[in-house]
């Protein structure tokens, strides 16, 4: 699979990158219900890296873009300063139709450290794209019983 992973690595590596927002946890539980606003430039691609410190949770996002596609991925990496090339691709690049619908997903944390989602546009030569964005987390439920006192 290394011929598949290699699109998303090389495009963190050698890409131009626009814009890149990071969060936390903490930052995502704040997140409100109100979508954020990502501008790309075309032949760019913007990422939005979160770090989480415990297994556990379920990230989960919604995202539109207009006009037109965009391309979407999920990189992990144990931290920030893993090199790319150690970098596990988990949701491969894939081409959205964002703009005829909102994409929903979400990606369960199996261990701690970096995800990164990347919205490319680096096969749009010519046309800009905005995506409207949200994140949500949803923690797990740990049951300790106190319902049977």
């Amino acid at each position: 699979s290394a011929a598949v992973q290699d699109a998303e690595i090389c495009l963190l590596k050698s890409g131009e990158l626009t814009f890149s927002v990071h969060f936390t946890v903490d930052d995502i539980a704040a997140f409100g219900d109100s979508p954020r606003e990502l501008f790309i430039k075309s032949s760019c691609y913007s990422t939005i890296p979160i770090t989480m410190s415990n297994p556990g949770p379920t990230v989960s996002w919604t995202f539109t873009s207009e006009p037109k596609s965009i391309s979407f991925s999920v990189v992990y990496r144990e931290s920030s300063e893993t090199p790319l090339e150690q970098a596990k691709v988990l949701i491969p690049l894939t081409r959205c139709n964002s703009h005829k619908e909102t994409i929903q997903g979400e990606l369960k944390v199996r261990n701690a450290g970096e995800y990164t989602l990347i919205f490319d546009n680096s096969f749009s030569r010519f046309i800009s794209k905005k995506v409207l964005y949200h994140l949500s987390l949803d923690k797990p439920v740990v049951y300790d019983g106190t319902d049977l006192l």
